[in-house]
């Protein structure tokens, strides 16, 4: 299945102030368009072309590292656009997940706290996570493109921490990126999405 760029589900004005039209373009552009272009190079080559691109991160976590990195960041992103939204954010959780939130993670405060904890202490590129693993959430990190999906879990909400994500807009204030990502941007319908289909 060969990998394509999504487009953007709003305009590169629509998340501004907290991300601006410019890393959007350099964003989504260049960095996803690279990934897309590259995964789809690496993966004909490898002979798993055919597949998902979940069983493509799968399958080439720790035998195939150029296509892993690709593959595995081409998905981070397709739903990271989507883990976003203008007027987003903030403490309004839909019920379900507040019920999640409050019984895995302790509460909105303190998966907030964890949330902002995990990207920051992230060192160098990588991704902070909400995953569902033994139909339990859990909160985690990973170092530049992997993602819960190659330790058993599937994530529901991610913030990419690598400096092309924020450093236009926050330069190295990666802290203060991450607080904007959560009080404004988070798209919870898309998080509950995530979950309803990570529990079925």
């Amino acid at each position: 299945m060969a990998f394509e760029l999504p487009e953007l589900p709003y305009d590169y004005e629509a998340l501004s102030p907290f991300m601006s039209r410019e890393t959007l373009e350099y964003h989504h552009d260049k960095h996803h368009k690279a990934y897309v272009d590259n995964g789809n190079k690496l993966a004909a080559e490898a002979g798993l072309a055919d597949l998902s691109l979940e069983e493509i991160v799968k399958k080439s976590f720790g035998t195939n590292a150029g296509l892993f990195n690709n593959a595995a960041q081409h998905y981070n992103h397709i739903h990271f656009w989507k883990w976003m939204k203008k007027g987003g954010g903030g403490n309004k959780l839909p019920g379900k997940l507040e019920a999640a939130f409050a019984s895995d993670l302790g509460g909105y405060d303190k998966f907030k706290a964890d949330f902002a904890a995990a990207g920051a202490t992230q060192f160098g590129s990588g991704w902070a996570w909400v995953s569902v693993k033994n139909g339990k959430l859990e909160i985690s990190k990973t170092p530049n493109g992997e993602n819960p999906l190659v330790h058993g879990a599937t994530p529901i909400l991610g913030v990419d921490v690598w400096e092309h994500s924020y450093y236009i807009d926050y330069r190295n204030l990666r802290p203060k990126y991450l607080e904007a990502f959560i009080d404004s941007l988070i798209n919870w319908d898309y998080v509950l999405e995530r979950y309803e289909a990570a529990t079925k």
